[in-house]
């Protein structure tokens, strides 16, 4: 019984709707023991207290974020990355969370109202750590910690005509800005352009000002899509002297307390377009006896951190960047050419350190010992993903004909005993269509095509995988410092919207159950083989949280994994090389091991990587968008298959089904009427005339304008939708969200050809 205050008994416990209410008015998430006190809650009450949050975050009324502190559903955490996108005419400076995704609407208004400790007042473009304070409904004000990144004091775009000079468009396809560069300003720049220029103080009316002071290229070059990504998002090129001439001095060490593994058949195995070669495999049945139908495997990698010490150049250099980035028609390296190309390639017939790891596996593919040790080996063959399937399919070619038998017939042996953990494990499969852009020898692209992926790939990623986690325990059972790649569970927001959109197609997520990576599963496979199934799998891709790294294990939710790192390509992943100098030094395996004061930064440094890892995807997008777009421009006017994979009140985004482009049909390009936006079923839907248009629906589109600058497609449906019936057009809008407004159409340029009368005649007033 509860611990009673005075002879009128205890307190009773609050409502539902009064923590609620609590939880919302507060300014910062908060946590159970700050709302206990502010009930006054003790003993047996507290308990209570508990099993109602539980119900309450269950019902999608909270969410539950860092360090299990609660907030509003869709409020922001505490604490949160942003990036200052604007300063007004008073010099208030608003920001927003970085890579805030178009498909959840506008971002919350932040302003910012506290500068770091430096005093230096944020600038447009700084990315900041801050702390933030709820004011109001998507409201917040923030006060930096710190700048994690300046942002450019130089604006990236392309010249265009203008009166007296020329206008810049900026590259990013978010900034609404433009600026006017006047003729003195342009220096060496000629119309059609890419530059760098600094803003200018001053401007006409409410224009803005710049100067050029560099000129990339036109935007017609080779490779100028690349640079465009690479400048804007700011990816170090250039490497310090200092770190060339380290990576330039370094050599193979002497076999000397490392392993031989020279005479052992490891092969690489990687795609035709492979710039290194970082990883090594090798399978073989397990020779004891009680292990039968097990394998002994060996994955081996090169050892980076032989070479990249710790605090020296190299590692500054290599920790600034984070991670290589991969183009199509390029790759800008983590570490310099002569250890990323040379010293840390594991080419074939070349001596190589590496740190390997040996596992031994049961016939279910469950890991069942590892042992990890340096060693010094020679790669027996360079494989690619195409020859090894091949030569299983029976048409090996004459480099893999002689290793058939002896090499890989045994990995595809040992990669069905993995495969049998995978499926056993439930974990998440998702179908996630890669597009490969080929550059011709013009530099200009050649083709867009969807990469292949064999059962060579999904070899190599169960190996991988299979290392990653021996990582992860071996660092555990030594208590050592570990940098986990942690995969939270879906956020309850994100799988309410899952739900209702899965609903609008036809799909049924139970209510209530706690999210397995195998629920999800079984959602793809009821898919599979529909029309809406690469919908699903999108839809799926979106419901969840995004993978980091932290020294904080929270598991691994896709991969249904109770710990995880990432140990196998530490060439382009700094996270990687992190987890091999932490074995170094667990293991007393010699020279190169973590210290202490960097483990000790481990928070701070898995928040950067994290960064730097969202920074390439965001470049790497961008790049491969303006390669689509400048491929499709000759083919504006041309007609496209496509699919709707996203509705938003503005407009709708159609993925084409050639090419595997996405583009935006703005609403206003749909037939005259006024479009209300239905969240729950996820479509617009004409007021008047009832034409929706569904998520999942097969359209036909016109491409109207293809813009290579920013990479964006605009298009216009010109066959698609369907007339609902009045019944059936009521609009509803998702638990939480906010008001469903409508999203106007102008006349329209044509309509679809079918759905109703022709554009003019269709709606009373928009």
């Amino acid at each position: 019984m509860a611990k009673q205050r005075d002879s009128r008994g205890p307190i009773p416990l609050p409502s539902k709707q009064q923590i609620v209410e609590f939880i919302e008015g507060s300014e910062t998430p908060v946590g159970k023991r700050e709302i206990a006190r502010a009930f006054n809650l003790k003993g047996a009450q507290r308990a209570e207290l508990r099993e109602m949050l539980k119900e309450i975050e269950a019902e999608g009324r909270i969410d539950r974020g860092s360090k299990r502190r609660l907030a509003p559903r869709g409020a922001l955490p505490e604490v949160a990355v942003l990036l200052v996108d604007e300063i007004d005419a008073d010099g208030e400076a608003y920001a927003k969370p970085t890579n805030w995704p178009a498909e959840e609407g506008p971002p919350p208004h932040i302003l910012v109202v506290g500068a770091p400790r430096t005093g230096s007042a944020p600038r447009e473009g700084d990315r900041v750590l801050a702390k933030l304070r709820r004011v109001g409904k998507a409201r917040y004000e923030a006060a930096v910690i710190r700048t994690l990144k300046a942002g450019p004091l130089k604006l990236l775009g392309l010249l265009e005509s203008a009166r007296g000079g020329a206008t810049l468009v900026p590259t990013d396809k978010r900034s609404t800005k433009s600026w006017f560069v006047e003729k003195r300003d342009m220096g060496e720049a000629k119309l059609g352009d890419l530059v760098l220029a600094e803003p200018l103080p001053g401007g006409r009316g409410t224009g803005h000002m710049a100067r050029v002071v560099e000129r990339i290229g036109a935007l017609d070059e080779p490779k100028a899509f690349s640079l465009i990504a690479i400048h804007g998002q700011g990816i170090p090129v250039e490497f310090p002297e200092e770190a060339v001439q380290e990576a330039e001095g370094a050599s193979v060490p002497p076999l000397d307390k490392r392993e031989d593994l020279r005479a052992l058949p490891l092969v690489t195995i990687d795609g035709e377009d492979a710039r290194d070669f970082d990883d090594a495999v090798h399978a073989r049945p397990d020779p004891d006896a009680k292990n039968a139908g097990g394998f002994e495997l060996t994955v081996a990698i090169a050892d980076v951190s032989w070479y990249v010490r710790p605090e020296g150049a190299l590692d500054r250099s290599a920790r600034e960047r984070g991670n290589s980035v991969y183009f199509p028609d390029r790759v800008v390296p983590m570490l310099p050419e002569a250890l990323s190309n040379d010293l840390c390639s594991l080419r074939p017939d070349e001596d190589r350190a590496c740190l390997f790891v040996r596992m031994i596996i049961d016939r279910d593919g469950r890991l069942l010992r590892h042992r990890f040790k340096r060693g010094l080996m020679r790669s027996h063959a360079r494989l690619t993903y195409t020859q090894v399937q091949n030569a299983v399919d029976g048409q090996p070619d004459e480099k893999a004909a002689p290793l058939l038998e002896p090499v890989i017939a045994p990995l595809y042996a040992a990669y069905a005993a993995l495969k049998r953990n995978r499926e056993a494990r439930g974990t998440l499969e998702l179908d996630l269509p890669e597009l490969q852009v080929r550059i011709g020898e013009d530099g200009r692209v050649a083709a867009i095509e969807r990469r292949l992926r064999f059962d060579s790939h999904k070899l190599i990623e169960e190996f991988m995988i299979c290392a990653n986690v021996a990582a992860a325990e071996a660092l555990e059972a030594k208590r050592a410092p570990a940098m986990y790649r942690v995969h939270d569970s879906p956020p309850l927001d994100r799988l309410e919207m899952l739900r209702e959109s899965l609903g609008a197609l036809g799909f049924k997520l139970a209510k209530g159950q706690t999210p397995k990576p195998a629920l999800f599963t079984g959602i793809l496979k009821q898919a599979e083989g529909t029309e809406a199934a690469q919908i699903v799998s999108d839809l799926v891709l979106r419901s969840q949280a995004q993978a980091v790294y932290s020294p904080e294990n929270l598991g691994h939710f896709g991969l249904a994994l109770a710990r995880y790192c990432h140990f196998t390509s530490p060439i382009r992943r700094y996270a990687d090389l992190l987890v091999h100098r932490a074995l170094t030094s667990a293991y007393g395996l010699g020279e190169g091991g973590l210290p202490a004061e960097q483990a000790e930064r481990f928070d701070e440094i898995g928040e950067h990587i994290s960064s730097t890892e969202r920074r390439a995807i965001v470049a790497e997008r961008g790049a491969t968008d303006r390669y689509l777009s400048a491929f499709m421009a000759d083919r504006v006017g041309a007609e496209f298959a496509g699919r709707i994979t996203g509705v938003q009140r503005f407009g709708l985004f159609v993925r084409l089904e050639e090419t595997g482009a996405d583009g935006l049909v703005p609403v206003r390009s749909l037939p005259r009427d006024r479009y209300l936006h239905d969240e729950v079923h996820q479509r617009l839907v004409g007021e008047f005339d009832g034409l929706s248009f569904r998520l999942g629906d097969p359209v036909t589109c016109r491409l109207v304008e293809a813009t290579p600058v920013t990479g964006g497609l605009v298009l216009e449906i010109i066959d698609g939708g369907a007339i609902l019936p009045k019944k059936d057009r009521r609009v509803a809008k998702a638990p939480g969200s906010g008001r469903s407004g409508p999203g106007r159409a102008g006349p329209g340029r044509g309509g679809p050809r079918r759905g109703g009368p022709p554009p003019g005649k269709r709606g009373r007033r928009g």
